[in-house]
């Protein structure tokens, strides 16, 4: 393991973050609009990645929605991430309501593209009727009431990133969150303010004890002041959902407190509570005197380790590496399938040091290729075969990857 280090806190509790506004004005209050089935479709593929398909309080399975001003808002909540979002609609009476999330995208989801979707509600405990040419259905709603009223509280600290700089903070760092519960301080991404080279950058780390991400990116305006803050698994997993269809150039304005994060853009805002807990002093395992350094192409490295990997559907399957000025062998071994190798030739490798045998899960070398270019040459640098492994692309400086050797 690359290190553990017990929590000082437990998870972050309290009251949760403001998933809806002004609703109190809208209770109970009929409500009947019209809206394009893309748009509503849209809105509701984002909002109820956010419902849990199983909890103990059935309103959480609802989506609140809300017509007023020109706009429907659709909110829905777990009571730990909250996600909004407007759509145009045409108001024909303002009001407010709840519906089963995954039920009501099911069905605007098979209703044929360019309808037109009629949502009206008479109030009170009434159903609620959805009306699509000459497809009409009705469902049971819960009272709006009921729905969480989240206080989001003060977002002190400010500042913007584009769009695609954050996609690949979180391309770069998600696969090595921890999904072990005792450790849950390492259940989501560190976010924090660093110095790199004496210059001040937002640093970005996940691990799992087996692996380490570490990403850096220049400091955003308005960032300096922020605390260090861990924001969970599933909001990092939904917002990076959420960015598919942002254009990298788009501004997703940021605010945080100790507690809370939102991340806001276009029409929509995903809000979170932030891991109450201790992320690890991940500098000390980044290895500084690692001396052996192998360099070959991203895309021959790569292809190689998915050939030898191919001999084993077991996931932990480790792939040894035989490395020395001659070239670079790696080799795999099943008790049920057999076993494989693959040579590449010096030509193809840089390497200049004594002769070394090493074994990685294949998995995690691929997770970490995955993040570079196929264009990239892969550096790695050892110290010996038992020892964590210091990987990154040449040239670039950004994205370190630090990853435990298996035995073999």
């Amino acid at each position: 393991m690359l290190y553990m280090r017990a929590p000082s806190r437990a998870l972050a509790s309290g009251q949760a973050l403001s998933a809806f506004h002004d609703v109190n004005e809208a209770l109970g209050s009929p409500m009947k609009i019209k809206v394009e089935r893309s748009a509503l479709m849209k809105a509701l593929s984002h909002v109820q990645n956010v419902v849990e398909r199983r909890n103990t309080i059935p309103i959480l399975a609802n989506v609140l929605l809300r017509a007023k001003d020109g706009a429907l808002t659709l909110a829905a909540t777990d009571m730990e991430i909250a996600a909004v979002e407007q759509v145009p609609a045409e108001i024909l009476r303002p009001g407010a309501t709840t519906a089963p999330a995954a039920t009501l995208y099911e069905i605007v989801r098979k209703l044929p593209e360019g309808a037109s979707v009629e949502l009206e509600h008479p109030g009170g405990d009434a159903q609620l009727a959805l009306r699509s040419g000459r497809y009409a259905t009705s469902l049971v709603c819960l009272p709006v009431e009921d729905f969480p009223a989240l206080q989001e509280g003060a977002l002190p600290h400010r500042f913007a990133l584009k769009a695609g700089v954050l996609r690949e903070l979180i391309d770069r760092t998600r696969f090595a969150i921890s999904t072990e519960e005792t450790r849950y301080y390492l259940n989501g991404v560190y976010l924090h303010v660093a110095e790199s080279d004496g210059v001040r950058v937002l640093r970005a780390v996940a691990t799992d004890g087996h692996r380490l991400a570490r990403v850096e990116e220049d400091l955003p305006e308005g960032a300096a002041g922020m605390p260090g803050v861990i924001v969970p698994r599933k909001a990092v997993l939904e917002l990076r959902k959420l960015l598919d269809d942002v254009p990298g150039q788009d501004l997703v304005e940021i605010a945080l407190s100790d507690t809370k994060i939102r991340f806001a853009f276009g029409q929509i805002t995903l809000t979170s509570k932030l891991i109450d807990g201790t992320f690890p002093d991940y500098d000390r395992v980044i290895p500084r005197d690692n001396d052996k350094l192998l360099r070959i192409a991203k895309k021959d490295f790569a292809e190689a380790v998915e050939r030898v990997a191919a001999i084993s559907s077991e996931r932990s399957r480790p792939v040894k590496l035989a490395i020395a000025r001659q070239g670079l062998t790696l080799s795999a071994a099943s008790p049920d399938q057999g076993t494989a190798s693959e040579e590449i030739d010096a030509d193809r490798v840089e390497y200049d040091a004594t002769p070394m045998e090493i074994g990685f899960q294949a998995r995690y070398l691929r997770d970490i290729t995955d993040q570079m270019a196929d264009s990239a040459r892969v550096e790695f640098k050892f110290h010996d075969g038992a020892a964590p492994t210091l990987i990154r692309a040449e040239g670039d400086p950004r994205a370190v990857y630090v990853l435990m050797p298996m035995r073999v």
